[in-house]
């Protein structure tokens, strides 16, 4: 399989290329706000299947879900408490993925959240993600563009050699030469547990809550 590749001057053909590939089952890699991430539609189970497969991942290891709007978001999870809308009006669109309590309804598949009661979620503030999102009508999972174990998806040659011929479409841009993370947090009795530090500081999340030591 040769993926099909398009650079950043993405016209509104190719995003609904793009986005109907996703509801086909296919699988695309793209820039998101930190690194490359390979997506898939996060409701389609055989292409969830198909992110672990390809990157060789511990399917036991939930995948973040990317969002373009609140109303994705009230679709999976339940409702949000205080810290959480807090944090949303604070740093969204942006690298602050949340980890929240899924809804019993939400058509996320188990595979995606390594069958636990808790998804990560981010509304992400990249506009190529967005416009994918926003047109394909779906939540995409987004882990970073990598084998697990190699290096984070920044280095676009890296990932065409690795993951080239297993993707459909490859949105390139270029090296993504900022490699930081997002910040992952669950709000875990009125704390802040912040799970892995990245591009939202410690500090910066001190300012809505107290953080949980």
């Amino acid at each position: 399989m040769k993926a099909k590749h398009f650079n950043q001057n993405l016209t509104d053909e190719n995003i609904s290329e793009i986005s109907s590939a996703l509801l086909c089952s296919k699988i695309i890699i793209f820039p998101t706000e930190t690194v490359y991430g390979i997506g898939a539609n996060a409701k389609d189970l055989k292409a969830c299947k198909k992110i672990f497969n390809i990157k060789k991942r511990d399917k036991g290891k939930a995948l973040i879900v990317l969002i373009s709007n609140l109303k994705m978001l009230d679709d999976i999870v339940e409702k949000t408490n205080e810290i959480e809308k807090k944090l949303i009006k604070k740093f969204w669109p942006g690298p602050l993925t949340i980890i929240f309590n899924k809804n019993n309804t939400s058509k996320i598949s188990n595979i995606v959240i390594g069958n636990q009661n808790t998804i990560g979620i981010r509304m992400t503030s990249s506009s190529i993600a967005t416009r994918i999102i926003d047109c394909s009508g779906v939540p995409i999972v987004a882990p970073s563009a990598n084998i697990s174990g190699k290096p984070t998806g920044t280095k676009i040659k890296n990932i065409i050699k690795d993951l080239g011929d297993k993707v459909d479409y490859i949105i390139d841009i270029g090296d993504i030469n900022d490699n930081t993370t997002s910040t992952i947090v669950q709000v875990i009795d009125n704390e802040i547990n912040i799970l892995r530090e990245g591009k939202i500081s410690k500090e910066e999340l001190s300012k809505i809550a107290k953080i949980k030591e």
